[in-house]
């Protein structure tokens, strides 16, 4: 699944691709991933300016002239894809055709992709973007591992389980900690890791691959890997479920429990 930073260069990219072209007709194919009738959806966005493409979360959204925004949440599979005229991908759920003749499809072989007109605002701040005492409030108020918490999208938004382990093992910081016995130094450092990992992430994605839109990039992680059997600096990497997902860390991530 495409996390924050590989959805922070695709927004740069479709921005670049489609900023300033007209839809000229938007076509839903699959109408039950819609939270809107879609004659709802073309009223809104058909004949509208696109304005800027942003990374809210770990969704993208499309935002137009009008104030009108189209979310784009890509889940597990999905994929986004530029075509000129006519597109040939398969198990397309939406189309944005745009006056120029260029397009944008949303696709997904597992049909869970979703798009939504004017996504509301959780009110839940960004992984990029919050208040350290906010942070050590969550924490506090919580025994559950910090990995789980990092991944709820109620208290940060755009943090999935592959950069959940880097930013952990950047913080030598135990993804099995117990939250609320994590000491206000320490959620200092994890506060620190999370813009670091996620902003040097971004530039490495854009290093190999400037021009990307869908997929992710992975090769440059330092310890979530099932290839790897040591981190950068020498450490041996392990492999334990944190509930349903895959968490890799080292023995030098210290526990707090």
């Amino acid at each position: 699944m495409p996390e924050l930073p590989d959805l922070q260069v695709f927004s740069r990219n479709l921005t670049k691709a489609l900023k300033g072209k007209t839809l000229a007709k938007v076509h839903v194919l699959n109408h039950k991933k819609l939270n809107v009738p879609v004659k709802e959806l073309q009223e809104a966005i058909e004949g509208q300016i696109l304005t800027e493409v942003k990374r809210v979360g770990k969704e993208l959204h499309l935002e137009f002239k009008n104030g009108h925004v189209l979310g784009l949440h890509l889940m597990l599979h999905g994929q986004l894809s530029l075509f000129n005229k006519h597109s040939e991908q398969k198990y397309t759920i939406i189309e944005l055709l745009f006056d120029d003749d260029t397009g944008l499809t949303l696709s997904d072989f597992q049909a869970a992709a979703t798009p939504t007109l004017d996504p509301q605002d959780p009110g839940v701040p960004d992984a990029l973007d919050f208040d350290l005492d906010y942070l050590k409030e969550k924490l506090a108020a919580t025994r559950t591992a910090i990995k789980t918490v990092l991944l709820d999208q109620h208290v940060l938004r755009g943090i999935g389980n592959a950069y959940a382990d880097e930013i952990l093992w950047d913080a030598k910081l135990s993804p099995f900690s117990a939250s609320n016995k994590i000491p206000d130094a320490q959620i200092k450092v994890l506060a620190k890791s999370i813009k670091h990992v996620l902003e040097d992430a971004e530039k490495q994605i854009i290093k190999t691959h400037p021009d990307i839109i869908s997929g992710e990039v992975r090769d440059f992680m330092q310890v979530h890997s099932s290839k790897k059997k040591q981190t950068s600096t020498g450490e041996t990497i392990h492999q334990k479920p944190v509930g349903s997902r895959k968490t890799y860390y080292t023995d030098e991530q210290q526990l707090f429990s």
